[in-house]
Parts: structure tokens; C-alpha cells; sequence
């Protein structure tokens, strides 16, 4: 009888895993944000531990290859590891800490979706969900990395250096992805997002507004009004789906879009502080350093040295 290799090596690590890491070694040689030859898809070397660090990631997905992240909102802890990854179906401002080394630093693959292939993808894949499957809204999901999903993320990483293999099989590979996310333990509540519908589907209408208009004058009573609901109804349901009021997520849009900003040295301090919404540069240096714990100056150094310049 043939006996067949022992899938591990002695490490503990599959063969698999080993290529992803070693990929994403290579991809990722400096510390922070990596680009790649695909425009949504980054990878993030760290050797930085973190604590209580607050983020706002857009649409997408977080492979975490090697090291531990895990966000929490309201309570709950969304681990993503070696063993799980993070899909966030609606921006929503959450904290998180990760574990990292020098010797062992932390490489992660960030692949922002593109929304109108997801929405597209959604129609057809919401189709054959029964309601009941189809779960509510949620902003977060953590979810374990299947072998559908570990195959398709060494398939992307393989793609990405060469080029004439990205060229071609790029954008296939990340249809793929996008739809193994969404057949995935959290497609019901990202397909929900995408289609928009029902109570939660008007919430998420409503951050695609702010989103537009965050450093505008927001009214929540205006916001209200065109989800059809109630101001307190609105708070309610705001709140369930993205864990905070519409006021603490529009001031987490401006200061995250301003630190941004500073971190690129798009402008002075006040400047930058005027073209996210604040019409005193020192209310938004109060709230900028109670929300990251350190003023916008330090703030951007540490963009700097931890996740590389910015794009």
C-alpha cells in the first residue's frame, strides 16, 4: 500500500501555508503598506505590537498569513488570524490590537473590494438564498480560512509576482476571491449589505451618503428623514449595525480621513482640519488626540513608521 507524505512539514506548517508566507515575504519587503500590481489588493508588514488602535476599514478583506489581529466593537472580539480572516461588508469604526515580532512580524493581505463586481456577484448568489440564510447586516465577520479561501489567496499571491500572470489572471482570480467571500459563513450578512434592503438596507444607504458628504453640515433629523424613519428608530438601528450614534461615525470619518491627510502631508494641520468638516482647528486637535491618544503631529509619525507612506 502507497503511503501517502505527511502533509505538515515539522513545523506544523503546510506546504501551502509555507508558500503563502514565503510570497508574502517577498511581496511585502518593507515595513507598513506593500503595493501591488493590483490596484485593491496591499500587503501589510509590521513588527510592531499594537494596542487599542482605532481603525476604519473600507469594504473587503483581511488575510492575516502570519501574526494576530483582533478588532473589537461593542463587546465583541473579531479575531483574525493564521486560522481566520476578516470581511467587513460596511465601513465601521472599531479598535483593534495585533501581535507581531521582529523575529516573527506580522504579513497581512488587504484586498479592498471593488463594489460593483461584489454587487453583481451578490445578485446572483443572493438569488439562490433563502431569506432565512440570508442573516442581517453585520460590519464584521470573522470567519475561518477554508481550503477554498486558502487556495484562491495562493493563487492571488502567485499572480501578483509576475506580471504577465497578473496581467492576465488578475482580475479573475479576484472575482474569484470576491465570490468565495460571499458564498463564505459571512455572505448572507455582506450580500444583505450589498442589496440593500429592508430596514438594515437603508442604514447602509445612509452611510454611503456620509461617506459623500462627511465634511459637510451633517442632520441627523435630514439623515432620518430619507431612510424613511423615525430620528430615534434611526439612532437604533444605526447603532446596531455600525456601533456607534450618526454623530461618533461622522466624527470617525473626518479624523480618519484626516489623518490620512496629515500622514501624506496633504496640507497644514488647520487646512486639513477645515477640508474634513471642522470649523475650529482646536476642537479638532481635542478630538483627534482622544481619539487616537496622540496629537495629529505624532499621530502622522507614527503612520509613518509603522504603516509606510501613504497613498
Amino acid at each position: 500500500m502507497d503511503i501517502l507524505p505527511d502533509p505538515m512539514n515539522a513545523s506544523g506548517m503546510s506546504p501551502g501555508r509555507r508558500e503563502r508566507l514565503a510570497l508574502a515575504g517577498l511581496l511585502a519587503p518593507r515595513q507598513g503598506y506593500n503595493a501591488t500590481r493590483l490596484d485593491n489588493v496591499r500587503i501589510l508588514r509590521t513588527e510592531a505590537v499594537l494596542r487599542d488602535v482605532p481603525v476604519l476599514y473600507r469594504p473587503g478583506a483581511v488575510f492575516v498569513l502570519q501574526g494576530r489581529k483582533q478588532g473589537m466593537l461593542e463587546g465583541e472580539v473579531y479575531l483574525y488570524d493564521e486560522e481566520h480572516y476578516l470581511a467587513v461588508s460596511v465601513p465601521v469604526p472599531f479598535r483593534m490590537e495585533s501581535v507581531a515580532s521582529a523575529e516573527r512580524p506580522l504579513l497581512a493581505v488587504y484586498v479592498e473590494f471593488d463594489m460593483g463586481l461584489a454587487a453583481e456577484i451578490a445578485s446572483k448568489v443572493g438569488a439562490r438564498r433563502s431569506e432565512a440564510s440570508a442573516g442581517r447586516v453585520r460590519g464584521l465577520v470573522s470567519s475561518r480560512m477554508e481550503p477554498e479561501i486558502e487556495d484562491i489567496v495562493l493563487r492571488l499571491l502567485r499572480a501578483l509576482r509576475d506580471p504577465v500572470e497578473c496581467a492576465v489572471l488578475g482580475a479573475g482570480i479576484l472575482r474569484e476571491l470576491h465570490y468565495r467571500v460571499l458564498v463564505g459563513p459571512q455572505g448572507g450578512a455582506m450580500i444583505a449589505a450589498l442589496q440593500q434592503q429592508g430596514t438594515s438596507g437603508r442604514i447602509v444607504r445612509s452611510l454611503a451618503r456620509l461617506r459623500e458628504s462627511y465634511n459637510t453640515g451633517i442632520s441627523v433629523a435630514a439623515l432620518a428623514s430619507e431612510a424613511g424613519m423615525s430620528v430615534p428608530s434611526y439612532h437604533v438601528h444605526f447603532k446596531a449595525l455600525t456601533g456607534s450614534t450618526p454623530i461618533q461615525y461622522v466624527k470617525a470619518m473626518r479624523l480618519h480621513e484626516a489623518r490620512l491627510m496629515i500622514a501624506r502631508r496633504d496640507g497644514t494641520i488647520a487646512e486639513v482640519a477645515a477640508s474634513v468638516g471642522y470649523a475650529s482647528p482646536a476642537q479638532f486637535s481635542r478630538d483627534f488626540k482622544r481619539h487616537f491618544r496622540r496629537t495629529a503631529s505624532e499621530e502622522a509619525r507614527w503612520v509613518r513608521e509603522h504603516l509606510g507612506e501613504l497613498d
